[in-house]
Formats: C-alpha cells, sequence, structure tokens
C-alpha cells in the first residue's frame, strides 16, 4: 500500500523570487481564465510556469490552493 503521506512543500506555494521579471500579459490570460471551468498552462521544465502562477496567485482577488503533483503522485488513493 502506497504512503498516503504527503510533502508539505507540495501544499505550500513558492515564493515570489527577488528579481523576477513582471508578465501583464500572461496575468491577463490568467485573468481570462477565471472565467473558465479549468486552464492548462503547458510548458517545459524550467520555463517558469510555478513562477508564473504564484507571482499571479499573490495579486489575485480570489482565494487559491496549491498542489505540486508527479509521476509517483498517479496513485489514485495518494492523490485523494
Amino acid at each position: 500500500m502506497p504512503s498516503s503521506k504527503i510533502l508539505i512543500t507540495k501544499l505550500q506555494r513558492p515564493r515570489d523570487a527577488v528579481g523576477t521579471i513582471a508578465r501583464p500579459r500572461l496575468h491577463d490570460l490568467l485573468n481570462r481564465g477565471q472565467k473558465q471551468s479549468c486552464t492548462l498552462i503547458s510548458a517545459p521544465a524550467g520555463y517558469g510556469k510555478s513562477t508564473l502562477v504564484s507571482s499571479w496567485m499573490e495579486c489575485c482577488q480570489y482565494p487559491g490552493i496549491w498542489v505540486s503533483l508527479d509521476e509517483k503522485d498517479s496513485e489514485l488513493h495518494t492523490f485523494f
């Protein structure tokens, strides 16, 4: 049976890094995506997806949650 423990870092939004480049156009796209039931952000590793969403959540007027998943989280029991 897989472990039901989850690392606390998977549930905490990354802190904004000093010197992060502002991405107002992408923030606007994320704001427009709030009218949809789901928004998918897809890019290769290292392209700034987590940084983008984290910085957007910082100034978003709605509450949000952070869940970071990887291959090991594909077990349904662990996921829920």
